[in-house]
């Protein structure tokens, strides 16, 4: 009953005549900046963060989360059409989306792709109803042991989970705690690593550092880039799926948004890992997996549904523990703090509006994704038309200017130059800029937690191993270091140069196969991402 009470509440939010406007504005720019390649919902979410202060903060955080979703929609388009995924959540779509196309059946993938995102959005939607008030109860009786336990989970799930370079990614979310350290001591007042600039007693500001890293960085990486797209020929036709394609897709869309569900909860999961993972399943599933590759509509399906689950379901340790699950979170985390809000388990009880209204809002986005995606193909298609020089120059503008208006002050600007330098050169020497920024967000909450557990047991770190649910977290951050060193050890076992006895041992195992025996080709070419001949072990 009191979902049911919740529910209402949040679509009375939902349907205001503003909200409503901020929910199709949110979804629209969500599927533009998908399509374009290179942009983004991390660059774009950190262009307009300025651009929320002047609205309501549940007006705000509809929008950035219509960006979210949205974007999800907007990069099968050119992952079908163009091979070019218009964000990594999409990449696995190009792997049949793109062969499709090129039979002529583009604008079955396109609907198949905007249905199963809307069924994987709108079941993850009602999944988040469900699970996330009973999980905020629980984390009520979360304590500052817990927290600490929990902060530290979440940026080691996402550095292993998130990146394909666990040490990189460590050192980088080490850089971002160190940041979150610059400014006033929270408990003793005293200044930490402000060489004595006074715009620094505040620490760094969080919107400057993702605007440099995400937006000025974002651009950087892109204008230096020469390849182009090929233009797009032909009308597409037929864009609403068969009866045929429909029985085919309707497994893939349901273990898609099962998948998708359960990823997204998990810090660091996205879309990314669970369109991989819904791909895998249904290449392991099909009767021919030889179809995977070649145009299977399963493996645009199961994908598509999987990442949009994955980014509504990201919403539930943010609105109920407080914790973004990734870096787009992480930065909507930030707005809501900048702006007065603390996401948590208080977050039901203190700003109902916010959490229900939140969550109606992406019942009527999904809705108005789907009415979106099926009708204007074509003109989302024209965008891909628009020079990349000109779009970065207007972004540019837009971030130094919104850098600016936020608190007035120029030194803002250069923190926006300087980090979006470094972060360009993460881009360039493969150190992921999304560790570091979760961890500057989350270093605050780790380090006041922290001290307040010292306080509590009087400097004892047993603490966070004698309280159950703490005690639970730090044994699953043992769990994946564990597994995690033993996964690479064996890879760099495998990887090791043969002995000459092992060599002499595979010469001789090799002379007494057969010639032609498809075990090792069928195992290598399953190895290799479809369409492109190029190694994915992910997959």
């Amino acid at each position: 009953m009191e979902i049911l009470d919740g529910i209402g509440q949040g679509f009375s939010v939902a349907l205001d005549p503003t909200n409503l406007l901020y929910v199709f504005l949110g979804v629209l720019i969500g599927t533009v900046i998908g399509v374009l390649p290179g942009l983004g919902p991390t660059a774009t979410i950190a262009l307009l963060l300025p651009l929320t202060y002047e609205i309501d903060p549940t007006t705000a955080i509809i929008l950035l989360a219509g960006i979210y979703y949205g974007s999800m929609y907007g990069g099968t388009i050119t992952s079908v059409l163009l091979q070019l995924p218009g964000e990594a959540a999409s990449v696995v779509t190009t792997f049949d989306g793109y062969q499709m196309a090129k039979q002529g059946r583009a604008g079955p993938a396109l609907g198949i792709a905007a249905v199963g995102s809307w069924i994987g959005g709108t079941l993850a939607v009602i999944g988040l109803t469900l699970l996330a008030p009973p999980l905020a109860d629980l984390a009520v009786e979360f304590g500052p042991p817990e927290y600490v336990a929990l902060t530290a989970l979440g940026i080691l799930l996402v550095t292993y989970l998130g990146t394909r370079h666990p040490v990189k990614s460590l050192s980088m979310a080490a850089l971002g705690l160190l940041l979150a350290t610059i400014g006033q001591d929270a408990i003793t007042g005293t200044t930490r690593f402000t060489f004595d600039q006074i715009s620094l007693f505040d620490g760094l500001d969080f919107v400057a550092v993702a605007m440099g890293l995400f937006g000025v960085g974002e651009i950087l990486h892109n204008v230096e880039k020469t390849e182009k797209a090929q233009a797009v020929v032909g009308k597409i036709k037929n864009i609403w799926p068969s009866r045929e394609d429909f029985r085919a897709s309707a497994g893939p869309i349901a273990r898609g948004s099962v998948i998708g569900f359960f990823i997204g909860v998990l810090p660091g999961g996205g879309g990314v890992i669970s369109s991989l993972a819904s791909y895998a399943t249904e290449k392991r599933r099909a009767k021919d997996p030889t179809r995977f590759g070649k145009g299977a509509i399963e493996g645009v399906a199961g994908p598509e549904t999987a990442n949009n689950a994955s980014s509504t379901s990201a919403f539930i340790p943010l609105l109920t523990l407080g914790i973004p699950a990734n870096v787009v979170l992480a930065l909507i985390f930030g707005a809501l703090l900048i702006q007065g809000v603390t996401p948590g388990p208080q977050l039901i009880s203190q700003n109902p509006e916010i959490f229900w209204g939140v969550i109606a809002s992406m019942y009527i986005g999904n809705a108005m994704l789907l009415a979106l995606n099926i009708p204007l193909v074509g003109f989302f298609v024209q965008l891909l038309r628009v020079r990349s020089g000109i779009l970065a120059s207007f972004a540019l503008l837009v971030t130094m200017a919104g850098v600016f208006s936020v608190n007035n002050d120029p030194f803002d600007m250069w923190v926006v130059l300087v980090f979006g330098i470094i972060g360009w050169l993460m881009k360039k020497t493969g150190f992921e800029p999304g560790p570091l920024v979760l961890a500057f967000v989350l270093g605050s909450i780790l380090e006041r937690a922290f001290r307040q557990s010292m306080l509590l047991s009087g400097g004892e770190f047993s603490i966070f191993l004698t309280r159950p649910m703490s005690g639970v977290l730090f044994a699953a951050m043992a769990l994946v270091i564990t597994v995690s060193t033993l996964t690479a050890l064996r890879r760099r076992r495998r990887s090791r140069p043969a002995t000459p006895g092992e060599e002499d041992l595979a010469a001789a195992d090799a002379t007494a196969e057969p010639e032609g025996t498809p075990g090792a080709e069928s195992v290598d070419r399953d190895a290799r991402t479809p369409g492109t001949g190029e190694r994915d072990d992910r997959a």
